[in-house]
């Protein structure tokens, strides 16, 4: 689907290429839908162009079927990446008609969900991610809905950055400010690292 993306997720992105690499094969996905828009943080295999490039090969395929349902959409984008190193990822749906947020995973890139007011103690939601690589051995994903409320936020990163990066998350402050400060906080210099914040602006769920 083509078309702008609602200004009420707001969003931030940092990210930071291997030592060495002029391509990362980390890589966000922003993809407008009819319901809201589509969130996607892809981690290709390993670093550098074949990492790149399956991890490009799979956002062409989530821009082009954003409209498909997760099983199909999921298995459209490891039909695409049979031939290349594979990848893992995580995806969240936000629709903004039922100002609800569904999410799932496949491997090992890591998302958690903030609500407005949680500070670093506070403990987050995260989704059901089950092991695999797209592209090689796709499961059975497993989908949860939350409802959003103004203020809350999803917060994905892949491997390259520490898993303790739930220590930098704050509600409250800017999309772009978040990501930037937990790749400066956690990113772990070994990898390709990208962290990926989206902040719900829009009215309260329904009730």
């Amino acid at each position: 689907m083509s078309g702008a993306w609602p200004l009420v997720l707001e969003r931030g992105v940092a990210a930071l290429a291997h030592e060495g690499e002029t391509r990362s094969g980390d890589l966000a996905v922003f993809a407008p839908r009819s319901e809201g828009g589509l969130v996607a943080v892809i981690d290709g295999l390993g670093h550098g162009d074949l990492a790149a490039d399956a991890a490009e090969a799979a956002a062409r395929v989530l821009h082009e079927r954003v409209e498909f349902p997760p099983q199909p959409l999921l298995q459209s984008v490891h039909e695409e990446l049979r031939h290349t190193r594979g990848a893992v990822m995580t995806l969240a749906w936000f629709d903004l008609a039922e100002r609800a947020m569904r999410w799932t995973g496949v491997g090992n890139v890591e998302a958690r969900f903030m609500r407005a007011g949680d500070n670093p103690s506070a403990r987050f939601d995260s989704p059901v991610v089950l092991g695999g690589v797209v592209g090689y051995n796709l499961p059975q994903v497993r989908v949860s809905t939350i409802p959003l409320e103004p203020g809350d936020a999803v917060v994905l990163a892949t491997d390259g950055v520490a898993a303790d990066y739930s220590a930098s998350i704050e509600s409250g402050i800017p999309a772009q400010q978040l990501a930037e400060r937990i790749l400066a906080n956690h990113g772990k210099g070994t990898d390709d690292a990208l962290a990926v914040v989206v902040r719900y602006l829009g009215p309260p769920a329904h009730p």
